[in-house]
């Protein structure tokens, strides 16, 4: 079984370490067996923190040395201000030479880049630290407007709440589309955002008068992804311009109508090449995307492989 080790270093933000066991710990194969092993390893001793308030004391059943062996090392946010101990240096470095997958939630990047992990690498963090991680870390090659950024063995989120959609993400890599939708509904929690969504989202009304929620339009959308829908059909549903729908969907969600449609549509031709026989061609038109060709294309451009090596991957 996957073993996540979440290091509960002193001064760990609270939230920061709950989101990886929630979401780890809830993940689930068909056969409703546990996908991961999660393990808490702990200083001896660690104050969490939320905001700079002081919390609580815990105590976990495993230490550090419990995640030399883990399949993946999760370093949730502390004191940026606060350089890690040799030791956890030392665990970050031994498991990223060892060809464990690391990963950091919010401000866990500063700790990841004081290990050298980061250099030369693409990374985030909270959008009001980015600016500060580059300042420290120059080697770094800072995204400040990223929700997680994945580059491959290493793994960085951005604050508080994307470290749900950095974990989701990580299910989706290891189990596929359908297990992570599975998580996240166990979770309640909506959909999955892309990593390369804005992290900072304005949910104020952009253009002033009374806010308009888009979630009912968003659920049409989801309805009807089989179906061809302009942005002007987008814009009717929601009874306003196209020009007032583009400025208020992107204040809610980070990104574009036609962007988070493209999503959504990829990520239920994903599920579908899990989960069914169904011709490559057919999970096109059911998915919405149209073409065969259409879908290999985005599929290139998102995903990095084709539709049927993506399926064999999974299926196999």
């Amino acid at each position: 079984m996957h073993v996540i080790a979440v290091l509960a270093l002193d001064g760990v933000v609270a939230f920061d370490l709950t989101i990886p066991c929630q979401v780890f710990a809830s993940a689930r194969h068909p056969d409703a067996t546990a996908a991961y092993e999660v393990r808490v390893c702990s200083e001896p001793t660690v104050i969490t923190i939320a905001g700079e308030q002081q919390l609580y004391q815990i105590s976990s059943r495993y230490d550090l040395n419990d995640a030399r062996d883990a399949d993946t090392v999760i370093v949730p946010g502390t004191n940026p201000d606060q350089p890690p101990n040799p030791r956890t240096v030392r665990l970050l470095r031994d498991a990223a030479a060892r060809g464990a997958r690391v990963a950091s939630i919010c401000t866990g990047a500063f700790t990841l880049a004081a290990a050298g992990l980061l250099t030369g690498r693409r990374a985030t963090t909270h959008w009001q630290l980015a600016s500060q991680l580059a300042d420290t870390f120059p080697d770094v090659e800072v995204d400040s407007s990223a929700l997680f950024v994945d580059d491959g063995q290493i793994l960085t989120s951005a604050g508080v709440a994307a470290g749900l959609d950095l974990c989701l993400h990580m299910v989706r890599r290891d189990h596929g589309a359908a297990t992570a939708a599975d998580t996240a509904r166990a979770i309640v929690m909506a959909p999955q955002r892309a990593g390369g969504q804005a992290q900072f989202i304005d949910h104020r009304d952009p253009i002033g008068g009374d806010a308009v929620d888009l979630g009912p339009t968003r659920q049409w959308m989801l309805d009807n992804l089989a179906t061809p829908l302009t942005i002007s059909d987008i814009a009717s549903h929601a009874a306003m311009s196209q020009r007032s729908l583009s400025r208020r969907f992107r204040a809610q969600t980070g990104t574009t109508p036609q962007q988070w449609l493209l999503d959504q549509r990829l990520q239920r031709a994903r599920e579908l090449l899990e989960t069914t026989d169904l011709p490559v061609s057919r999970i096109a038109q059911v998915a919405g995307v149209g073409s065969i060709e259409t879908l290999r294309h985005h599929f290139a451009r998102h995903v990095g492989t084709t539709p049927s090596s993506y399926r064999a991957a999974f299926q196999g």
